[in-house]
């Protein structure tokens, strides 16, 4: 389909052609799937509709399996009938990439067992939340090393990349787990690492389930801090903001210093870093962890917080959009990544050019330094620079017009190209039309590598197609 035409709150197809379409499908359906397939109308719908609300593409039928061998069976049916194939977990995608228009949607949300505790790693089924997860090693002092800022994403697909708490130093969650279990596009139920299938291994991590759906997961545990010292610290404009970033990337007085970007009441904008200390016991004094730094002293805030009450803080926010109904608008969010060279001439640009509105009355720019190093998943791409941010633009907006969500959806489009043009790179879950060539251009010198994986895993290009790649 025509990038543009699924840009603009796509209409759902009619209860008719469903009706007309799954009793055909239906007549072949594999005996092992016939009590875990479905056609309901609740079911449609769901699957036609992600975290975005923007684009909506409705199956021809539902699998919710109960096994790693019901998703491998779901995925040879949708070959042999020709059609494509998309896993959904918590369906917290913002431009429908997990959806399959007229094909079929495997739902994994019903594969969230934990399977296996040590002191160094957990075994999860792919549906388990990372909320799940904490609350499997939390009582045991273990915690995964990067954990998403928004705890209800389902493992399997939060490992496309994952940014989150501990990637400044840890990496993206797919640089932290250890092995997974994956149906390839065969139809193949495969376990894969660093010392198993390896390329396979590479080419799931960060591959936008191009070569396979990943079924479980051992990720990598840590001992998780005591308690969390948390700093708000407030800057007078971004170049203040980005020497501290800097300062504190160079160092390591804190564990996790992530900056936001927000819309003043009275105009113009706020600029705020957080940054948190993990306590294994004693807490360094604030006066040395806070020494040098740029702030505005005088509206500097200090908490102490558990682990778990640090990692859950966007609960609040969550609360209150689901009270005022903007949890269930569109959510035209770009994420990016831009060079430490460029960063200040593009965030600065883009302040000059977005309005407050663009991003809604709760939304904001985050703006977070990273160290390339610590990012080793082969398929992520990266600007060259050594410090590099992630950019991103966190649109809540306060209404559902499909013009006004087009205008920011174009605006994407343009700041995207601008982050390209200075030498930066695609969190690929943005809502953006991306087509073939656009797809090509992102993965750069590693598409080769990704087009021999796709040939090699997913012959008839069975899975995923919300990622129009091949």
């Amino acid at each position: 389909m025509d990038a543009t035409r699924r840009s603009v709150l796509l209409a759902s197809v009619g209860s008719a052609a469903v009706q007309t379409a799954a009793p055909a499908l239906a007549e072949g359906i594999p005996s092992a799937l016939r009590e875990q397939a479905r056609c309901d109308e609740p079911a449609h719908t769901a699957a036609a509709d992600d975290f975005g609300h923007i684009v909506h593409e409705r199956p021809s039928f539902i699998v919710q399996p109960r096994s790693s061998g019901d998703v491998a069976a779901a995925i040879r049916w949708a070959s042999a009938k020709g059609l494509h194939l998309a896993a959904q977990g918590q369906r917290h995608s913002v431009y429908g990439r997990a959806m399959a228009r007229d094909g079929i949607v495997v739902v994994m949300s019903g594969l969230r067992t934990i399977q296996d505790l040590q002191a160094d790693r957990i075994v999860v089924d792919a549906g388990a939340t990372w909320r799940e997860v904490l609350a499997a090693t939390l009582p045991h002092g273990l915690a995964p090393p990067v954990v998403t800022e928004y705890l209800d994403l389902s493992v399997g697909g939060t490992l496309v990349g994952g940014v989150g708490s501990g990637t400044q130093r840890h990496g993206l969650q797919s640089d932290n787990v250890l092995a997974m279990d994956v149906v390839t596009g065969a139809g193949h139920e495969i376990t894969c690492s660093a010392q198993s299938h390896a390329e396979l291994f590479n080419m799931v991590r960060a591959g936008l389930g191009q070569a396979a759906i990943i079924t479980r997961a051992t990720l990598k545990l840590v001992p998780a801090p005591q308690q969390v010292r948390r700093h708000l610290l407030f800057y007078p404009d971004l170049r203040s903001m980005q020497r501290d970033q800097r300062l504190l990337a160079a160092g390591h007085r804190f564990d996790v210093v992530t900056g936001a970007i927000l819309a003043a009441p009275a105009g113009g904008w706020i600029f705020r870093l957080d940054a948190a200390e993990y306590l294994m016991g004693t807490a360094a004094l604030d006066e040395a962890v806070l020494a040098g730094l740029s702030d505005d002293q005088s509206r500097r805030k200090a908490s102490t917080l558990s682990y778990f009450e640090y990692l859950n803080r966007l609960s609040e926010l969550e609360t209150l959009l689901r009270d005022n109904g903007q949890w269930f608008l569109p959510h035209p969010w770009l994420m990016t990544f831009i060079g430490d060279t460029q960063v200040e001439a593009v965030v600065g640009d883009t302040l000059t050019r977005l309005s407050p509105a663009d991003l809604g009355p709760l939304g904001q720019i985050s703006l977070s330094a990273i160290s390339r190093r610590s990012i080793t998943s082969p398929l992520v791409r990266l600007p060259a620079d050594d410090l590099c941010y992630a950019f991103n633009l966190v649109r809540i907006p306060a209404t559902d017009h499909a013009k006004e969500i087009t205008r920011l959806i174009e605006d994407n489009r343009a700041r995207y190209g601008q982050v390209c043009e200075s030498g930066g790179t695609l969190y690929p879950v943005s809502a953006l039309p991306m087509d073939h060539e656009d797809w090509r251009r992102h993965f750069g010198s590693a598409f080769g590598r990704l087009s021999d994986a796709k040939r090699r895993f997913d012959p008839t290009n069975v899975l995923t197609p919300g990622y129009p790649i091949f």
